[in-house]
């Protein structure tokens, strides 16, 4: 729980930040931190715990004793439209500095109800890995 704390925390500092704010892969070609959420969401929809798990940050492996504990978390704090979700986009995205980047992911949830996820993603030793998600429900429905 101390990591959604963190990254409460870090998005409300990002408003006073003063960071350049980026168009969704302006290049066309998919920025390498969008593989990772990729991958993460593949996991969570194939209930994949350690599949999921392999792309949390260094923190989460330090804070939770097993895959299946991260897993149980997750679900249990209210991210289940993430890993139900029938799709996804990327957003926007911001670099806080060379390895650390916020990016908006754009779900359809499994009830046709749209979501947005702020990813707050580093580059560790082992690549780029999330390090928290914030999740809303947006009004309307997706189709």
């Amino acid at each position: 729980m101390a990591w959604a704390i963190g990254l409460l925390m870090a998005l409300t500092l990002l408003g006073g930040a003063v960071v350049a704010e980026e168009p969704a892969s302006p290049s066309g070609v998919a920025e390498p931190w969008q593989s990772v959420i990729d991958s993460q969401i593949a996991a969570f929809r194939a209930k994949d715990a350690p599949g999921a798990f392999q792309w949390a940050s260094a923190a989460f492996h330090t804070g939770f004793p097993s895959a299946e504990a991260f897993f149980d978390a997750i679900v249990g704090s209210g991210y289940a439209p993430i890993m139900e979700s029938r799709s996804h986009s990327f957003g926007r995205f911001e670099k806080l500095g060379d390895k650390t980047v916020v990016q908006e992911v754009k779900l359809l949830g499994n009830d046709q109800g749209l979501y947005e996820a702020i990813y707050m993603l580093a580059e560790e030793a082992n690549g780029w890995r999330a390090q928290g998600v914030q999740l809303a429900r947006h009004a309307g429905v997706g189709i």
